[in-house]
């Protein structure tokens, strides 16, 4: 497993169930970005085997956010192992247990060369008022902070949050955890669904190993030139 980056990396989210058109950004942002994201609408579209072809133009950031009881997230990783991805997601609200228990069926599946285990904190759409729905009191800020401590200790290699925790989380964790940041927009680009948001710029001073850009780059005119601008505006 190696997914920090010497440098803040840019991820493109192929968000899209049709997977010739997902596979036809992969091959256009290839050369301009460091993994591709295969969530949720493509994976339950196309099934494993477009991660697999998919990981054949870039490396693979499997973003299923797994939430279930250990047994059923572990054997969820092992299936999903088949498909060599780099990283690889579930919530962090699953608890201790689930965390270790989807790390050790990586770690059994393919040793050294298993994808990075990632606890999505706080999703990017909620907002403080959100969480108060759910009956999360305190704020996004401190239930990240919650959860990353919680999924840290149970052997998860780093976090998903938003730009707005991002140097939050460093002041408490240092640099070792990997910090994979979606809700990342150029400036003037439509926010869409997400509340928390900040530029490419703003969240790698902050401290993120990856930005997570999905519509900014796939429903731009050129995808290819529009994630190659993102990656040049990011500092070396």
């Amino acid at each position: 497993m190696r997914a920090k980056p010497n440098r803040t990396g840019l991820i493109a989210a192929l968000d899209t169930p049709d997977a010739v058109r997902a596979e036809a950004w992969a091959r256009a942002v290839a050369p301009h970005v460091g993994l591709v994201k295969v969530g949720l609408e493509l994976f339950c579209a196309a099934g494993p085997a477009v991660v697999s072809r998919i990981a054949a133009q870039r490396p693979v950031f499997l973003d299923l956010k797994f939430h279930d009881i250990p047994n059923t997230v572990a054997g969820a990783v092992r299936s999903v192992c088949a498909t060599r991805p780099a990283m690889l997601t579930l919530h962090g609200g699953g608890g201790g247990a689930m965390i270790e228990a989807a790390r050790r069926a990586a770690e059994d599946s393919l040793g050294e060369a298993r994808p990075a285990i990632l606890a999505v904190t706080v999703l990017t759409s909620f907002t403080a008022a959100g969480l108060a729905e759910t009956g999360v009191a305190g704020g996004p800020v401190q239930q990240v902070l919650r959860l990353a401590r919680l999924a840290l200790e149970a052997g998860a290699d780093g976090l998903v949050c938003s730009p707005h925790e991002i140097s939050r989380l460093r002041d408490a964790f240092g640099q070792a955890p990997l910090l994979v940041v979606p809700g990342v927009r150029p400036a003037g680009s439509d926010k869409g669904d997400q509340a928390r948001v900040a530029t490419p710029e703003d969240a790698a001073a902050a401290g993120a190993d990856w930005l997570v850009v999905g519509r900014p780059i796939t429903a731009a005119p050129d995808p290819a030139a529009a994630a190659a601008a993102i990656a040049g505006s990011l500092p070396g």
